[in-house]
């Protein structure tokens, strides 16, 4: 295991100290990212103490320590996985050959694309949740909500080393960009659209870190498998630490369900109106919430066929998340069939050439993977003798890519006319007045040991504390 020095001002395992030129541009680079974390961060919580998790090394097990820090004083650097002796390139034209240490000249902009645009995605789920401390539901809640703001951080800086330390000055100009644009910013927004949505209550933050950051997962993942060694060993250990993020957001699901469920019982009811008349979230309202960020996610992974996928396969850029899976790792000569709109108000299957529906590949994954807490939140609801079922919406519907960009359809992907759309939406996405009221119930708990009405308490705590500790410190 490489081990991490967290003392030195840029803690890292790259041997930064050997690297003056880099290691200055990387200081230069620093305040500004922590003028950002001041500004853009969570807000009015810079003299909390939060329990954190902080990187003391990047193997599978004792990778981290845990302890009461002030967020603008955690210990973010630059960690990467450990190299794996002889590792190949495990996919595209260069199959077989060892992987590249540096970046091939003619790749040098679609890398340079791919690495800004899983950058900007980091910093702006820190903005997008940069008021939820005020309305925390718990101090465990609060914990968590901080734990990935600050790993969303150091993911900034994991790409961010990479374009310094790869890129020269094209990589460092954009490093300074990421810190410009900003999430819903009207001039300068950032460069994916569902990094530009509010997330305004804790029902979207669950959602958000379930659906989004598990495409983060799977994005992660498929660069995890890349022929540039030192973007594959980032993303290996960034993976490490997003599965923290995804677990929120499942058990944090869960337990909304679970109090849902115990009001349903307690008043002998499955009556929205009368749920939400005693402070829980009906189960309607979920699967509109489940809707949005379900679908929006699901655009992230761009169009059924692209070109620019095939040439990231084909060049040893981008892979398939668990390359090693398959068979066929060229796939020069494969097709992928798939359902696409018929020009005529049908539906047709089409079979495109695999390389080029490498994002469709991906998004298939997700979805099954998706559909694994979906399943398990459904047991919840059966266990408590209720029909209602939570269902994912069709990969068809609300698309803004692809094949079925604008084509109107239910969320149970049948096709419907633009009149039955447009009526549609407000019982399929959340409402204004569900937006109301869900943020009515966003009201802050931060006594040790309790929690807000509308949610269960976890199962257990961090690290083997109570469930009444104090993760959080106020000032």
């Amino acid at each position: 295991m490489t081990a991490i020095n967290l003392t030195e001002r840029i803690p890292n395992n790259v041997n930064l100290a050997g690297d003056r030129t880099l290691q200055r541009a990387l200081e230069h680079w620093q305040p500004r990212f922590l003028n950002w974390w001041h500004e853009m961060g969570p807000e009015d919580f810079s003299a909390a103490d939060v329990y954190l998790r902080t990187a003391v090394g990047v193997d599978a097990q004792g990778w981290a320590s845990y302890g009461h820090v002030k967020m603008p004083d955690y210990r973010w650097g630059i960690f990467l996985a450990d190299q794996i002796a002889d590792r190949t390139i495990g996919f595209g034209d260069s199959f077989g050959a060892p992987v590249w240490q540096q970046v091939p000249g003619e790749f040098r902009s679609q890398f340079r694309r791919i690495i800004v645009t899983q950058g900007d995605t980091e910093p702006a789920s820190v903005e997008q949740q940069h008021l939820l401390g005020h309305t925390c539901p718990s101090l465990y809640d609060l914990r968590n909500l901080f734990q990935i703001n600050v790993e969303e951080g150091r993911h900034l800086w994991a790409m961010v080393y990479l374009l310094h330390a790869y890129f020269g000055r094209d990589g460092r100009e954009e490093a300074e960009e990421m810190l410009t644009r900003h999430s819903g910013d009207v001039d300068k927004p950032r460069i994916l659209d569902t990094f530009n949505e509010p997330i305004e209550d804790w029902l979207s933050l669950f959602m958000f870190t379930y659906f989004t950051d598990r495409d983060g997962k799977f994005q992660l993942k498929s660069l995890a498998e890349s022929a540039f060694d030192p973007l594959a060993r980032t993303c290996r250990f960034m993976l490490t630490e997003e599965a923290h993020h995804m677990f929120v957001g499942d058990t944090g699901i869960a337990r909304v369900i679970r109090r849902t469920l115990e009001v349903m019982k307690e008043h002998g009811t499955a009556d929205p109106a009368a749920i939400r008349r005693a402070g829980a979230v009906d189960l309607p309202t979920m699967q509109r919430y489940m809707n949005f960020w379900f679908t929006s996610s699901l655009d992230l992974f761009g169009s059924e066929v692209s070109s620019n996928a095939a040439t990231t396969f084909a060049n040893g850029i981008k892979g398939r998340p668990d390359e090693s899976q398959y068979q066929d790792h060229n796939c020069s000569n494969a097709t992928f069939e798939m359902e696409v709109p018929d020009g005529q108000g049908g539906v047709k299957k089409d079979a495109a050439p695999l390389r080029n529906a490498m994002n469709e590949v991906m998004r298939d994954a997700y979805i099954k993977d998706c559909e694994i807490g979906v399943k398990r939140w459904n047991m919840q609801i059966q266990r408590a003798g209720h029909e209602f079922r939570f269902s994912l919406p069709s990969p068809r519907f609300r698309r803004s890519i692809g094949a079925w960009l604008q084509v109107p359809t239910d969320p149970a992907g049948n096709l419907i006319s633009a009149a039955a759309y447009s009526e549609g939406m407000p019982n399929w996405l959340p409402s204004a007045k569900d937006k109301a009221f869900i943020k009515s119930l966003m009201q802050r708990v931060v006594a040790p040991g309790k929690i807000a009405a509308w949610i269960a308490p976890p199962d257990r705590g961090i690290n083997n504390l109570g469930l009444d500790y104090e993760y959080v410190k106020l000032a």
